[in-house]
């Protein structure tokens, strides 16, 4: 129950009332979407993370993450060990504050068919997002991911029985949802320790990627989603493009600081789409990181620039967090804007004092 006073307002009920941002908001949308025959809707939880619902109400997340980054300048520095110290050399933190809301509540998340997860970085994978599913979630439902995430599950205390281990050239069919496992090209995640594995500084080993990252092909009867987790550009893109019809490419964009390669950049993101012969491009995670904070403008503009020249074929969307796409009615659509409300303006009568009052 709200404060009625100040007397009763504390940390913790000024939290438990704005935290998470949009509330159930979107859990209840998602819930009472019915989707038509012939499509499948998304909405965008931020960062990767994207919620898949068919025409035949199959409920697919993947890379739910309800985390945060940097909440104080109180943290120690990097150790050597860090992706980004051996990528950089550097020692002093990251600073990378989340920009985005929390538009979903893991806790009130009921229905749900399966989670995938495509790599380990703890903005993919997340202990509380597990623990909600594990506990909440009617129904015993797969947790599925490459090994070390896996791994990172376990360690939490995930029941073995709900983990289920994938690598590329797997599939995996959930309901009317058949999921092709295939290569990533996150080479970030190549520099980066995963839970329960050692390690020694100066190691020139170079670790295995089907154990760590992989990407998902996402089939449904009304189209297919391509998941790309946190892949840079690789030439094999085109060979995924060749191996699958591909309707929808998510792929992570970002604005990459000095001395960093980490996200796609707009070129990227257009050669990329261009090898996997999609539809719809969807840049995504460039929302998330102060610091690497992008603007999916510039793939429109530079798509604008580029189209009639290479004969692009698929179009790209600037989407928002917590919104809805719907496929194939969205697939022409190049930016998307939350509902505007106000669509039973003038079913009651107005209350002014006058009819031009403003």
């Amino acid at each position: 129950m709200p404060a009625r006073n100040i007397s009763e307002v504390t940390r913790e009920t000024w939290m438990n009332e704005v935290f998470p941002d949009w509330g159930t908001w979107l859990n209840e949308e998602i819930d009472g979407t019915e989707v038509p025959h012939g499509k499948f809707t998304m909405w965008w939880l931020g960062n990767m993370g994207v919620w898949i619902k068919t025409d035949r109400q199959t409920n697919i997340a993947v890379d739910l993450w309800c985390g945060t980054g940097k909440t104080t300048h109180n943290k120690p520095d990097m150790s050597a060990r860090h992706q980004w110290s051996r990528l950089t050399g550097g020692r002093k933190i990251q600073p990378n504050l989340r920009t985005t809301p929390m538009v979903i509540d893991p806790f009130a998340i009921r229905t749900l068919d399966a989670l995938l997860v495509t790599h380990f970085h703890h903005d993919h994978i997340d202990m509380n997002v597990a623990a909600a599913i594990v506990h909440n979630v009617e129904s015993p439902i797969p947790l599925i991911g490459p090994q070390c995430v896996v791994d990172q599950w376990l360690a939490w205390g995930v029941p073995a029985e709900r983990c289920h281990v994938v690598h590329p050239g797997d599939e995996v069919r959930i309901k009317d949802v058949t999921i092709h496992v295939v290569e990533s090209f996150d080479r970030t995640v190549l520099i980066t320790d995963p839970v329960k594995v050692e390690t020694s500084s100066g190691s020139a080993d170079i670790p295995d990627m089907d154990e760590r990252a992989v990407n998902y092909v996402i089939e449904t009867t009304a189209g297919t989603i391509y998941h790309a987790g946190d892949s840079h550009y690789c030439t094999y893109y085109a060979e995924h493009g060749a191996s699958f019809d591909i309707d929808v490419a998510l792929l992570a964009y970002g604005e990459n600081p000095v001395s960093v390669q980490d996200k796609m950049t707009s070129v990227d993101v257009l050669r990329a789409s261009e090898a996997l012969n999609t539809n719809v491009v969807i840049p995504l995670h460039w929302d998330v990181w102060s610091n690497m904070l992008a603007d999916p403008h510039e793939v429109e503009t530079l798509w604008k620039m580029r189209r009639e020249r290479f004969g692009y074929r698929f179009h790209p969307l600037c989407w928002l967090p917590g919104g809805r796409f719907v496929y194939p009615d969205d697939r022409n659509k190049l930016e998307y804007y939350h509902d505007r409300g106000f669509d039973d303006r003038y079913t009651h009568p107005v209350d002014l004092p006058y009819t031009s009052f403003l």
